[in-house]
């Protein structure tokens, strides 16, 4: 692992800043403070300061392995889907150290159905949105990890998983997004959330183009 990478070992208490890069269009949300403090559970802790950005370390696919393991021992069954997506699941790309995955279940509202395995196994519910498409994010026990979990056959979902693929095939737009994350995270930011809605337009921008190519 690469000694600027402070991915593991981090709690969810000590790396607070939950954000979540929305895919843009219609059902995209930019909230305010207020909403911001009300869809977290515990408290929301401000960045004041510039993102932190790394190279891409080839570690960052065994870490998502490892929690995807953890998930599904968890889990069993109930995980409909779980995949490595964000930044860190493209090689090649600069990223913040953050592993982000994202989980289906048959209905993220069921909150009993699936919270309980999964904090016993560790995790921490720190957002609830269920005016976007009822999403959870959870932070894991040890690695610094954004956990979505979203319900089987959310649209969010395939907008992630499509982002993910064009960015690992199409150099121009990788290099384009690296480009914009880097000159953005130099900035400070009061919510690590403010950094991520900025990208927003660039975002939105690639994604038209994946979709164009299908």
């Amino acid at each position: 692992m690469s000694a600027n990478d402070n991915t593991a070992g981090k709690t969810s208490e000590e790396s607070g800043n939950e954000s979540v890069q929305r895919s843009g269009g219609a059902a995209n949300v930019i909230y305010t403070e207020e909403q911001l403090q009300a869809i977290h559970v515990g408290e929301y802790k401000p960045l004041n300061g510039p993102v932190l950005i790394v190279d891409y370390d080839p570690q960052w696919p065994a870490l998502f392995e490892r929690e995807a393991e953890r998930i599904r021992a968890a889990l069993g069954e109930r995980v409909v889907l779980l995949e490595h997506v964000g930044s860190t699941s493209v090689p090649g790309l600069a990223a913040k150290p953050r592993i982000d995955v994202v989980l289906a279940v048959a209905d993220s509202s069921d909150e009993p159905a699936y919270v309980p395995a999964l904090e016993r196994a560790g995790y921490v519910l720190r957002i609830r949105e269920p005016d976007w498409f009822e999403h959870r994010l959870f932070k894991g026990p040890d690695t610094d990890i954004n956990l979505h979990v979203f319900s089987q056959g959310c649209s969010e979902i395939d907008c992630m998983l499509l982002f993910r693929d064009w960015l690992r095939s199409n150099a121009a737009d990788r290099q384009l997004y690296e480009r914009t994350k880097r000159e953005l995270a130099q900035r400070n930011w009061k919510y690590v959330q403010n950094y991520a809605d900025a990208k927003t337009a660039v975002v939105e921008e690639i994604i038209a183009r994946a979709q164009a190519s299908k």
